[in-house]
C-alpha cells in the first residue's frame, strides 16, 4: 500500500534519483533499463533509467547528460552510495526493461538490439561494483510501467501492449 503523503518522483529517460524518505518513484521503460538500489537500514532508495549501454568517453559530457549511459548511471550512484556510507552487501538490487520494442529483422541479423546492450551492460557493471541483484525482469518486447516503493523497497511491473 502506498502512502498518500509519499513523495512521488517520475524519473524521465536519462535521469537518476535517490530520496532518503519514502517515496513512490515511477517511469516507463522500452529499451531502457530501470534499476532500483534499495538500502532499508540507512533509508536510502535510487532509481536510474539510462538509455545506452556505454558512456562515449571520446568528449567529456556534463554529468547530468551522462546518466543518460549504463555504465555511467550506475558508477555514478555507486559513488553517490560510497559518499553516504552504505555498504553494498547491504543495498538490494531490481533490474528491469531492455525490451525489444521495435521491429527487429530475424533473418541474418546477429546484431544485439539497444535493449540487449542496455540489459547486458547493466548486468556486468552491477557484479564489477559488487551489487547484489536480488530481482530482475529483462527482454521481451513490450514496454513497462515501473512503480517503487522506497518505504518497503517493493516494485509493481506492469507490462504495456
Amino acid at each position: 500500500m502506498v502512502d498518500s503523503d509519499m513523495i512521488d518522483v517520475y524519473v524521465q529517460p536519462g535521469e537518476s534519483h535517490l530520496v532518503q524518505e519514502p517515496a513512490l518513484m515511477r517511469t516507463l521503460l522500452g529499451s531502457c533499463v530501470g534499476i532500483a538500489f534499495w538500502a532499508p537500514d540507512a533509508g536510502v532508495g535510487a532509481l536510474c533509467h539510462p538509455m545506452l549501454p556505454r558512456y562515449p568517453h571520446k568528449k567529456p559530457l556534463d554529468p547530468l547528460d551522462a546518466r543518460r549511459y549504463v555504465d555511467y548511471a550506475i558508477h555514478d550512484l555507486a559513488a553517490v552510495l560510497d559518499e553516504l556510507r552504505v555498504p553494498r552487501h547491504e543495498i538490494q538490487v531490481k533490474l528491469f526493461g531492455g525490451a525489444d520494442v521495435l521491429a527487429v529483422p530475424r533473418h541474418g541479423n546477429k546484431r544485439p538490439t539497444v535493449g540487449k546492450m542496455n540489459s547486458d551492460m547493466a548486468l556486468q557493471v552491477l557484479e564489477q561494483e559488487g551489487f547484489r541483484i536480488v530481482a530482475s525482469k529483462l527482454g521481451g518486447t513490450s514496454g513497462i510501467n515501473l512503480q517503487f516503493n522506497t518505504e518497503t523497497g517493493e516494485v509493481w511491473v506492469r507490462q504495456l501492449n
